[in-house]
């Protein structure tokens, strides 16, 4: 079947070929593919630069080659598998109307979305298109001119999930041509020539066996009849049937005495069904495999020269069974007027499969970039839902001119009722992604990847890289804890409440998936070099085995909203706003983001509204800038200090620290969540602290089993943030002026401009602060100071605050009032255990005392 009919004069078939790659020019490649002797009817060629995905229509456009167009060898360059006659103006076009001849038929995604073992036919030429993903040709021995013909063999190719549609049908499909670029990469990949056998060729025959495919006949499909003659479906009528409980070809293989034993996965170990023609009867080794999505009406492998062209359809015929009976598939029928329980059924076999989930009002998916390896969650479109229903189920129906069930693909119509559905009863729920061992509810370890119904989440990780004592002791914990302050000694952290918050940063980078809320962390320097970058890339091993990709902090609401919706459909590991040049200021979305499990937004370019989960690790890094109003409560500041001129040129005994952690992952993961629930299986022993509103599961895990080990407590800058804080102490200036101008006394907003503008000196502090809240060219903006003195009324500073006066009065009047503090405040170093606990005890069972200024700083 693969010998070469035509002799290729040596012109054609010469090419250069390196250690990887063939070296195959443009022009060659076309002459090869559609002969040198072109007269009534020419191929088109496509060249632009750029993005594919970003150029308009007209790049697309295309002319038509004639053995001398000169394509840029960095361009985008494509050609049509097909040749097309011109026009009436003698314009070359690219459409149904006007094809002549089909000379190749192109496989795409292979080694990404097709296995490399699904090319059951060598092929043509193999085109790597871009990373680990390429294009396979077949050159026909004899070009198609069938229209009809031509599109029956593509369509049959796309059924089988090798090819996708195209844009213009499958007699206009292009393919990308070897001396090219794939604009959609940054820089620009090379094509590169993987495979080049020009003698190559096959028939249409040669193509449905080689690569199993299902060629339907034109017309009206006729099918051999299996069944009793049906009658006309009626309102009631079933639409779903469960897939078969007992494989067809099994049971006829036992039936026959052809079974031999299970092989595992799926495979089984079978006798040739045509042994007695094989050379003196001997059967060098049979199989049988079950569907799956590669094989989809499953596979044929009889190792014996002489069935090296007998496929599973042969074996299909010699046991009488029908193609639909081998797929194994539940069968779903579109019966008119029951279009809900149509529906319901296609979700009910989505959902079977584990595949496909709900995630805030939308149906996604778990997907893996081929390119950077980087796992996350992906919405999927309408055109996306109807190959996935395509895939659970085999979808029929009623013909009425041959009265009998006929198999089609879903109906789009069914499937965007499904897409646009406001709930998924039978969806299972995806919360987010886990990238190491997660904590379930209950405080233990689940270690299994996959889905696990219980929590929602979805493990991607190697269970096997990792190792945690099913019980860690204190001993064991503070073991752990010491490898992980090895990795932070060379940073010039400026307190030892910063080396706790470094070490929290990696306890929540490692747990994230397990916790509600987290706060942000924020690593602050005062000059360029000093390691917050550096200490951010660390901190992200922990989260992620993928480097991660920062990005600059929006400048407002509005952007930051569709940032953090954007990123958190995907459930990224984590979000880092890099080199900020201002203040973390309090947008919020970011604010709602960190204190709240889920947000809301509408999704751009399409009419939904999604809820997603904030289960992602915050991190940003900038030079003497840090969080400010609402963000100092939400936020944990690490303070690196060099001490030195140019930080950026000290030398370090571990310059590669990063890398060496993501090659050693699984120990120092380990290392983390054995801290935890060391602390865990301890009893939660809780040292005395200041309480942080908000994020009490967080200071359970990553703050509390810092403390049990002895480390400072890593919320120090947090609340030294809020005390700060620049608002605090205006409000705190404008309640002292304005108690000593009116005492208890009421005053409205215009009583207070009128005094500060006396100019007595017993006033100048109270026209200082209100210029400094209201100023507006020199006057004090009435408006703005009353909006700002509502805004903070209640805000208890000093033990005043501003409450609004009663009494009738033409506008809004203000007092300042002394509280008496019924809730002293704790200092972040008073702190003691509620639990007594002995060191050395595995138990901890015995008191500890807890001392920051005896922390060894590294």
């Amino acid at each position: 079947m693969n010998a070469p009919l035509t002799v290729f004069p040596p012109s054609l078939a010469e090419t250069y070929k390196t250690d990887e790659t063939y070296l195959v020019e443009n022009g060659e490649f076309l002459r090869v593919v559609f002969g040198q002797n072109l007269a009534n009817a020419l191929p088109v060629v496509v060249s632009f630069s750029g993005n594919p995905a970003k150029v308009t229509g007209k790049s697309w456009t295309g002319q038509p080659w004639q053995d001398k167009n000169d394509l840029p060898a960095a361009s985008n360059n494509y050609f049509s598998l097909a040749v097309f006659r011109s026009d009436e103006a003698g314009r070359y076009r690219r459409q149904k109307a006007f094809f002549h001849a089909l000379h190749a038929v192109m496989l795409d995604d292979i080694g990404t979305k097709v296995p490399r073992e699904r090319l059951t036919l060598p092929p043509t030429w193999l085109l790597e298109t871009s990373p680990g993903n390429c294009q396979a040709g077949y050159l026909l021995r004899t070009p198609l001119e069938d229209g009809a013909s031509a599109d029956h063999l593509m369509n049959a190719i796309v059924a089988a999930g090798l090819c996708d549609p195209g844009a213009n049908g499958p007699r206009a499909r292009l393919a990308r041509l070897p001396e090219a670029v794939n604009g959609k990469h940054s820089p620009p990949f090379v094509c590169r020539m993987l495979d080049w056998s020009p003698e190559q060729r096959y028939s249409v025959e040669d193509l449905v066996a080689g690569l199993q495919l299902e060629m339907a006949q034109p017309g009206r499909p006729k099918r051999h009849r299996t069944r009793p003659i049906q009658e006309q479906p009626t309102d009631g009528d079933p639409v779903w049937f469960p897939s078969p409980e007992e494989n067809a070809v099994l049971v006829a293989l036992q039936n026959r005495g052809l079974y031999r034993a299970p092989l595992g996965e799926g495979k089984h170990d079978i006798t040739c069904p045509w042994v007695e023609e094989h050379t003196d009867q001997v059967d060098g080794g049979t199989a049988y495999f079950e569907p799956d999505d590669l094989w989809p009406i499953g596979g044929f492998k009889c190792f014996h020269g002489h069935c090296s062209e007998r496929h599973i359809r042969d074996l299909l015929r010699v046991l009488d069974i029908d193609v639909s009976a081998a797929r194994m598939k539940p069968t779903i029928r579109v019966v008119p007027g029951e279009l809900n329980r149509v529906v319901d059924a296609a979700e009910c076999e989505l959902a079977q499969k584990y595949k496909h989930y709900q995630r805030g009002g939308l149906i996604v998916t778990v997907v893996t970039d081929p390119g950077t390896s980087e796992t996350r969650i992906q919405e999927i479109n309408q055109p996306s839902l109807v190959r996935a229903l395509a895939g659970v189920a085999t979808w029929e129906r009623f013909d009425g001119r041959s009265t009998d069930w006929v198999r089609i693909d879903p109906p789009a119509r069914y499937a965007a009722v499904l897409f646009d559905s406001s709930s998924y009863p039978h969806l299972p729920v995806l919360k987010s992604l886990a990238r190491q061992p997660y904590l379930r509810p209950d405080g233990s370890l689940m270690t299994k990847a996959g889905y696990d119904l219980t929590t929602g989440m979805f493990g991607v990780f190697d269970a096997r890289e990792y190792s945690v004592p099913k019980s860690p002791s204190r001993k064991q914990a503070k073991a752990a804890l010491e490898l992980l302050k090895d990795l932070l000694t060379e940073f010039p952290f400026a307190s030892h409440s910063d080396v706790a918050a470094a070490l929290a940063g990696i306890l929540t980078a490692t747990v994230r998936p397990s916790l509600a809320h987290a706060p942000m962390f924020h690593i602050r320097a005062h000059m360029v070099g000093t390691g917050k970058s550096y200490l951010s890339e660390l901190i992200t091993v922990f989260s992620t085995p993928q480097h991660g990709t920062p990005t600059t902090f929006p400048s407002d609401d509005e952007e930051c909203r569709k940032i953090l919706l954007a990123e958190l459909l995907k459930s990224p590991a984590v979000i880092e706003f890099d080199n900020l040049t201002g203040d973390l200021v309090a947008h919020k979305s970011l604010c709602t983001a960190l204190t709240s499990e889920f947000i809301t937004g509408r999704i751009l370019g399409v009419s939904k509204t999604a809820t997603v989960g904030t289960r992602v690790l915050f991190l940003s890094s900038g030079n003497n800038v840090g969080p400010v109003q609402d963000m100092a409560r939400r936020c944990i500041s690490i303070r690196l200090d060099a001490s030195c001129e140019i930080p950026a040129a000290r030398t370090f005994r571990r310059p590669d620290l990063v890398r060496d952690v993501l090659q050693d992952r699984g120990r120092y993961v380990s290392a983390a969540l054995t801290i935890v629930r060391a602390w865990l299986v301890a009893g939660r022993p809780k040292a005395t602290c200041k309480s942080l509103a908000g994020f009490g599961d967080w200071s359970d895990l990553c703050r509390q089993p810092l403390l049990w080990l002895g480390c400072a407590d890593p919320t120090v800058s947090l609340f030294e943030a809020m005390t700060e804080d620049p608002d605090r102490e205006i409000l705190g200036r404008l309640l002292t002026a304005w108690q000593s101008v009116f005492g208890k006394m009421p005053a409205m907003i215009r009583d207070a401009v009128k005094q500060a503008g006396l100019f007595q000196e017993e006033h100048a502090e109270l026209r200082e602060v209100l210029h400094d809240i209201a100023d507006e060219r020199g006057e004090i903006n009435r408006r703005k100071l009353g909006w700002w003195i509502k805004r903070h009324a209640g805000r208890i500073i000093d033990g005043l605050r501003f409450v609004r006066a009663s009494g009738n009065r033409s506008a809004e009047a203000w007092q300042v009032e002394v509280v008496e503090s019924v809730s002293p405040v704790l200092s972040v170093s008073n702190l003691s255990y509620e639990k007594s606990v002995r060191p050395d005890d595995d138990k901890n069972n015995a008191s500890v005392s807890y001392d920051p200024r005896q922390m060894r700083l590294v």
